[in-house]
């Protein structure tokens, strides 16, 4: 075989043990052989194992004796006795969603879970699956055209065909305009497809808020999260707390607007979210240190990385090499909170009838004129940055009450805010009648 045969050559002797066939990649199972030591001195001649860095080591020889494009070597392969080395399946298969989703494995995780969803099949061809709400949040990275949108749409498409919207809301950014056009309309969203950067900065701050309603309703009843308080209600009259999905398509653009005011929010809602119900899916194609801040990094968890430009993209997702060596068009490494190493697999593919069929039947099962007064209560929600500069401006009017000759050096002092931002106070004092003239001496 010229894996083994080309091991030879390089001085690490390994037998193929084991193969799997998985959708686009071909898994080889390598066990490393010995290599006989001569006698030295008064040490006599010995077998000594090959060691697997040297493996690893001949991964760029391997590639070129099989003449594929990418290779990886993953030594050893988790819960395994061997080594994994895998190569492009030369008659690659997409991985449809609807039969996923028809799986016994999906069945049982819609039947206990609270929001799962498919991503895809590893190198083996067992699916790849997960519990949203046990994530609780999902970090997506990947170069232009590696999958990151399709797996989105799967993602969402998995939730709307299998929770009603009594069970899940969904408020998507999407900076490009195209990607989720096919949500029009669906009943499941708490708000319209946000498409300008400015309006994506206000839903989360707008998130923010209703972060902390649902905390004061939990606080209220004396339950711990989401799912306790729903259990509490029982029959009476008061609706139950549906799970609420935010996916935000291309981080970069909003971290290019605002980067300020969109980390606070998503490090917030990440912190504090998963008690009341409220998970994130950010996806961006740039997963740069200053796009994928820290801070992010630390409160996002969970990770799903395509197809990368660099070994620094690698890892920046993963914290590891590896996704710069994927294939592309669907081929991720899936790393889960509490797995020690990431999974390789193909996502899975919804097409784009199937999920107009999908929103279709969400339509169907909502009446057309049916009140949604989750909808119109989170449009009246004030955001988070408009409540404090609200908070702002009633202690900067109990100044000006208090010191007629008010100006903008003294708010400086008093609020501690920047010069910009108290001209803005006093413009407002101004446009109010309370303060007549900005320019007054402040003794």
């Amino acid at each position: 075989m010229i894996i083994e045969q080309t091991l030879i050559e390089f001085g690490a002797p390994s037998r193929v043990v084991h193969a799997e066939v998985g959708p686009m990649l071909i898994r080889f199972g390598v066990t490393p052989g010995y290599v006989q030591k001569p006698a030295r001195g008064n040490q006599p001649a010995r077998r000594e194992r090959v060691r697997a860095a040297k493996i690893v080591a001949c991964s760029n020889d391997l590639a070129l004796a099989l003449g594929v494009t990418s290779l990886r070597i993953e030594a050893p392969v988790p819960g395994k006795t061997y080594i994994g080395i895998e190569v492009p399946n030369p008659h690659p298969k997409p991985v449809p969603l609807p039969p996923l989703l028809e799986s016994p494995e999906f069945q049982a995780l819609a039947e206990r879970g609270v929001l799962p969803i498919a991503l895809g099949r590893d190198v083996a061809g067992q699916p790849i699956l997960a519990d949203l709400s046990r994530l609780p949040h999902l970090l997506i990275a990947g170069a232009t055209g590696a999958g990151k949108s399709v797996a989105v749409n799967s993602l969402l498409g998995t939730l709307l065909r299998t929770r009603t919207r009594d069970e899940v809301r969904v408020i998507v950014v999407d900076p490009k305009r195209v990607e989720f056009t096919w949500l029009e309309r669906v009943p499941h969203l708490l708000a319209p497809v946000v498409t300008e950067p400015e309006q994506a900065v206000e839903i989360l701050g707008k998130v923010e808020t209703e972060m902390a309603h649902r905390y004061d309703l939990l606080a209220a009843a004396g339950c711990r999260n989401r799912l306790a308080y729903n259990s509490r209600l029982g029959a009476s009259s008061q609706s139950p707390l549906p799970a609420l999905v935010v996916v935000i398509d291309e981080l970069a653009d909003l971290m290019m607007l605002a980067a300020d005011n969109v980390e606070r929010s998503i490090c917030r809602v990440a912190q504090l979210g998963r008690a009341a119900g409220i998970h994130l899916v950010v996806a961006t194609q740039r997963p740069s240190v200053d796009v994928i801040t820290g801070l992010i990094k630390a409160n996002l968890p969970a990770r799903l990385a395509f197809a990368v430009s660099s070994l620094v993209d690698s890892r920046t997702i993963l914290d590891a090499p590896g996704a710069e060596r994927l294939l592309g068009r669907g081929d991720f490494l899936y790393l889960a909170p509490d797995a020690m190493r990431p999974v390789r697999g193909q996502g899975a593919l919804a097409k784009d009838s199937w999920l107009k069929q999908t929103v279709k039947a969400a339509r169907e099962a909502v009446p057309v004129d049916a009140p949604d007064p989750e909808a119109e209560r989170f449009a009246s929600l004030q955001s988070a940055a408009q409540i404090a500069d609200d908070r702002l401006y009633a202690r900067a009017r109990e100044l000006a009450q208090e010191h007629p000759k008010v100006s903008a050096s003294f708010l400086q002092r008093k609020l501690r805010v920047g010069y910009p931002k108290a001209e803005a106070l006093i413009e407002r004092l101004r446009a109010e009648g309370i303060v007549e003239d900005p320019d007054l001496d402040d003794e």
